[in-house]
């Protein structure tokens, strides 16, 4: 079994980051997901979550900006184990100027309405349209 740490932000637009996969990974390659990915040994979720936010994005958000939304298992078909993963949303006031690809082909900000159209990956198929469909996603969007 994985451990996952995913992040949801929202501009002030109420547009989601998300990141388009490349070809290489193990799950769900060339689909959209969320910016994220393994919780290494002995880190915690949240550690993870702000760790892979800026690696993937290169955007470094003070302790306390992200807060936990939901806890799922997700099945990993690349892998074949279900998993734990943890989706941290947050605001931000930043657009695709402010983002640094780090990880697949491009990561930006997506109206809602095209990001339910998307071919998403396993974990952001579930996610996603249940954030924008959130008291939560509500409040952040403004």
């Amino acid at each position: 079994m994985h451990r996952f740490a995913c992040v949801l932000l929202v501009d002030r637009q109420g547009r989601l980051l998300l990141q388009e996969r490349d070809e290489h990974p193990v799950i769900d390659p060339e689909k959209w997901g969320m910016v994220g990915g393994h919780v290494e040994d002995g880190e915690g979720f949240e550690p993870a979550a702000y760790r892979e936010l800026e690696e993937e994005t290169g955007l470094r958000l003070a302790p306390g900006t992200l807060r936990l939304w939901r806890e799922m298992e997700v099945f990993h078909e690349g892998y074949g184990t279900r998993d734990t993963t943890t989706v941290w949303i947050g605001a931000v006031d930043a657009s695709d100027d402010d983002i640094v690809v780090g990880e697949g082909r491009q990561i930006v900000f997506v109206d809602p309405g095209v990001a339910r159209a998307l071919d998403l990956t396993a974990s952001a198929r579930r996610a996603v349209p249940e954030f924008l469909d959130s008291p939560e996603y509500a409040a952040l969007a403004g």
